[in-house]
């Protein structure tokens, strides 16, 4: 099953709203803070078109990503999976795009990912690294062993 990175537009964003919500429910019901309109708000009122790249499988919604460019890291603001198309491998190949364009670029990658969350040991799995955390995530970087930072 292959897949193709597409850019969106405005009317996308309710969809990856709720595509969010879906993949985040059972790390948010785990701590005891899973509110669907709260998620979608947090996520709409930062909706950057430009930034985010939707993840399409068979012409349906299967993920997306948003990826900020810092003058000194590539920021991973979001990487979701729908529930259905998790544990295929387009999590990792999606990371290991993006871990291309940061070495030809010379850039780290850093994000942060929800306490408590499988994405953590995901991260892990992809050679990030622990950076710190705060009440209700903790962060990664990425570091070529290529690239000086």
């Amino acid at each position: 099953m292959g897949y193709i990175i597409a850019k969106v537009d405005d009317s996308d964003g309710e969809s990856l709203a709720q595509l969010r919500i879906s993949a985040m429910k059972e790390s948010l019901e785990f701590i005891g803070r899973f509110d669907p309109q709260r998620a979608r708000n947090r996520f709409l009122e930062k909706f950057s078109k430009e930034r985010t790249r939707k993840i399409m499988v068979e012409d349906k919604l299967a993920g997306f990503y948003v990826l900020n460019i810092n003058a000194d890291h590539l920021h991973i603001d979001h990487l979701y999976l729908h529930p259905d198309y998790q544990g295929y491998g387009f999590g990792g190949s999606i990371l290991s795009l993006i871990k291309q364009r940061a070495k030809s670029e010379g850039l780290s990658i850093r994000l942060g990912a929800l306490r408590e969350s499988r994405s953590n040991d995901f991260y892990k799995k992809h050679g990030f690294r622990y950076t710190h955390e705060e009440e209700w995530d903790i962060y990664y970087e990425f570091i070529d062993d290529e690239v000086e930072p």
